[in-house]
């Protein structure tokens, strides 16, 4: 089972293999837990090791669930603008209706004052004068005038029509994305919780060494040697600079800084302080760019993990990526091979 959890110390100069972290804590609790002469220490070792291989699975279901949860909140964003554009089109549109339609009341008062109104005037002051108009022999009725009047006013109310539907539309697909945040949010709550319960029922020395082995403070620790290392560009200097500061930062779950973030709210707005504007989640995040080799990585450089790219961090130099791994974690440096890479995108 993959982990986030740390497999070496900073200024490695060569990538770390993927861990496990039950091996680890079975190890630790051991050595911390010294069961009573009746009990089975193998099968103590296991069951301790079977709960937290689950809280790891949790933690790995609950980031991929929250990846989901940035990518609907980011599409209601997205919607909610839309809609505001939609809305505002569809009420100048009214009022250029409105307009016209005074224009060609104040043309029928003028007709009725003067000894009666022309039906065809009164046409033009109907909601929806289409089926007459597309009786062609009625225009020769009207007025050059009276006829382009009549023209322009249906052009604006099929517009003003079509600005309605998609408004409907757009509203449709609002309320659709803000169920998805929802039930998102939902599943990312439900396996927190399960993952916090499960180690809760730990015993207390096999917590706390989950604890130590998979929650280092990344703001109290040495800085990897990254003397030397040169950023793909600018811009991606600034995005390393960016996201080096936010070390020691928490984690949150949907967050996108300046004082806590998720992985893929990290890495965006590490690039947002650089002036570069990237997606939201670490999918799109992969797509966000031109891949190149791991062996050709350089400073600034996207790394994206596991086969779903469920996770992402950025690369910093001397085999470092810096990300933020997962609740109860802070920002931090570690090994670029934590976890299996399925690719490398420079923005």
């Amino acid at each position: 089972m993959v982990s986030h959890r740390r497999t070496s110390q900073h200024g490695q100069s060569t990538l770390a293999g993927v861990t496990v972290v039950s091996a680890a804590l079975a190890t630790a609790a051991a050595g911390l837990s010294a069961p009573p002469a009746s009990a089975d220490p193998a099968g103590r070792a296991a069951g301790r090791e079977a709960a937290t291989a689950r809280v790891d699975s949790l933690y790995a279901q609950a980031e991929r669930a929250t990846e989901k949860f940035d990518g609907a909140q980011a599409r209601t964003k997205e919607l909610r603008g839309q809609v505001a554009a939609l809305q505002d089109r569809t009420a100048r549109a009214q009022e250029r209706v409105n307009r016209m339609r005074g224009r060609l009341g104040a043309l029928a008062a003028a007709q009725y004052r003067s000894g009666g109104m022309d039906p065809t005037v009164q046409l033009m002051l109907t909601e929806r004068p289409d089926s007459f108009l597309e009786k062609a022999s009625a225009l020769d009725r009207l007025g050059v005038s009276q006829a382009g009047e009549l023209r322009r006013l249906r052009a604006a109310q099929r517009f003003l029509e079509q600005q309605r539907r998609e408004t409907v539309a757009k509203l449709a697909q609002l309320e659709a994305s803000r169920k998805a945040v929802a039930r998102h949010k939902r599943d990312v709550q439900r396996r927190l919780a399960t993952a916090r319960r499960l180690l809760n029922a730990l015993p207390k020395d096999a917590r706390k060494a989950f604890e130590r082995a998979t929650r280092s403070d990344g703001r109290h620790e040495a800085v990897p040697d990254l003397h030397g290392v040169v950023p793909a560009s600018g811009r991606a200097a600034a995005a390393v600079a960016a996201v080096r500061a936010a070390v020691g930062s928490p984690y949150a779950w949907g967050r996108s800084g300046p004082s806590a973030f998720d992985c893929s709210g990290l890495t965006q707005w590490a690039y947002g302080r650089a002036g570069v504007s990237i997606p939201r989640t670490s999918q799109a995040q992969r797509g966000a760019g031109r891949q190149v080799p791991l062996s050709q990585a350089q400073p600034g450089d996207l790394v994206i993990y596991r086969s779903d790219a469920s996770h992402v961090g950025m690369y910093v130099g001397n085999g470092q990526v810096v990300h933020a791994p997962y609740p109860g974690a802070r920002v931090r440096y570690d090994p670029v091979g934590m976890m299996p890479i399925s690719a490398v995108t420079r923005p």
